[in-house]
């Protein structure tokens, strides 16, 4: 068996070393002579512990991190391709505490597997919403996101069922799915994290989309800052075009929908929707006055529906496990789960999946552990 070791590609992880990991694993296994296979997944969300290095034994995966190119040589000594002991050693992912208390519906593939292997994102649940959306008609699938109670995971939180249901309803020759991945708020980087980490899932939430309202055309509009994503995003997209996931007659049914990747210019005002609109037309991004609302007359004057990409991410998941599984998560009207992005002077920064109806506290205290400094928490910046 070869092994199969797990080095993040995600920028947060690059951005704290993650490269230089890579390059000194391969390093040495070129001079010990052992055949492996590095697989460049996403991350896990758990920045402190970035760059945080898998190897899959045959008990399962066991982490180790934060790892720096300076341990890589001792990792090796420790055999750790088979889970041996170092002091990186973190145990099995799952395991650990940041990780193990969370929810992960939406990003339960992230850090998990290749981000562009459809193989593997199938292997792990992908395409079972899709499946299940091709097989139905639009109003059903409308109803099953309606029943959820998915709300807008942009800020606004706009019922994500009625967006959808007034596209289905408006009679046009020409209708579009825009996917929101302007991803401006301060400290903000799940939309990041689903694009770098499990694109297929934006991808298939999206055709899932335009399936339920009718709309044979979608935009991805990232953020330029988001080089990385917007590169993953792309060969992605090429990858389910060639597999009959986007184009025409998808996973063999009568619908037909394909996307393509759009890069903003960098004006922050691009995030509102609206500006975004006149961006993806070619114009200087403003924000339109409303009426008329997008749903109605959006991208080049046609019924339009915008999501945000948590939004968008979350639909696989409810399409493929029922609206009452959702459902069942979360509080009073909102429900299902929440991405919370942890950053700051905070012990573990990252980011962390939830049901709705944690307090300010819980997030601060309980998952960020407090101040990095140790000293009393003084001020908290709500945002997203």
């Amino acid at each position: 068996m070869i092994p199969r070791i797990y080095i993040p590609g995600d920028s947060g992880a690059l951005a704290l070393g993650a490269e230089k990991v890579a390059k000194a694993v391969h390093a040495e296994l070129a001079d010990r002579g052992i055949e492996a296979k590095i697989v460049r997944n996403g991350s896990r969300g758990a920045y402190f512990l970035e760059p945080m290095v898998e190897v899959a034994t045959d008990k399962g995966r066991v982490a180790y991190g934060p790892v720096k190119p300076s341990d890589v040589k001792s990792l090796f000594d420790s055999g750790f391709l088979t889970g041996g002991y170092h002091k990186r050693w973190l145990g099995a992912p799952d395991k650990i505490p940041f990780l193990a208390k969370q929810t992960r519906l939406t990003f339960a593939r992230c850090g998990v597997t290749d981000p562009l292997s459809l193989d593997n994102y199938k292997a792990h649940g992908g395409l079972k919403g899709l499946q299940n959306a091709v097989a139905m008609t639009p109003a059903d699938v409308v109803s099953q996101v309606t029943e959820s109670g998915l709300r807008g995971r942009g800020g606004a939180g706009f019922p994500t069922g009625i967006k959808w249901k007034t596209v289905l309803d408006t009679t046009a020759d020409r209708k579009y799915i825009v996917c929101n991945a302007d991803e401006g708020d301060s400290g903000t980087f799940a939309d990041r994290m689903i694009m770098e980490g499990d694109p297929f899932v934006l991808i298939e939430g999206m055709t899932i989309a335009g399936i339920a309202t009718g709309a044979a055309k979608g935009f991805i509009y990232i953020r330029s800052e988001y080089p990385h994503a917007v590169a993953v995003m792309q060969k992605a997209v090429e990858i389910a075009r060639k597999a009959g996931l986007l184009g025409l007659n998808v996973l063999g049914s009568p619908n037909s929908f394909d996307m393509e990747v759009r890069v903003g210019a960098g004006a922050y005002v691009c995030g509102e929707e609206t500006s975004l609109l006149d961006s993806l037309e070619g114009k200087r991004g403003q924000v339109r006055a409303k009426p008329p609302l997008p749903a109605h007359k959006g991208l080049f004057g046609k019924p339009t529906v915008i999501n945000n990409v948590i939004s968008l991410a979350s639909v696989p998941v409810i399409m493929d496990k029922g609206a009452a599984f959702y459902k069942d998560f979360g509080m009073g009207r909102s429900r299902g789960t929440i991405p919370i992005q942890i950053a700051g002077n905070v012990k573990y920064p990252g980011l962390y999946e939830a049901a709705f109806g944690m307090t300010l506290g819980e997030i601060v205290d309980d998952i960020g552990g407090g101040t990095a400094t140790g000293r009393p928490v003084k001020a908290v910046q709500v945002g997203g």
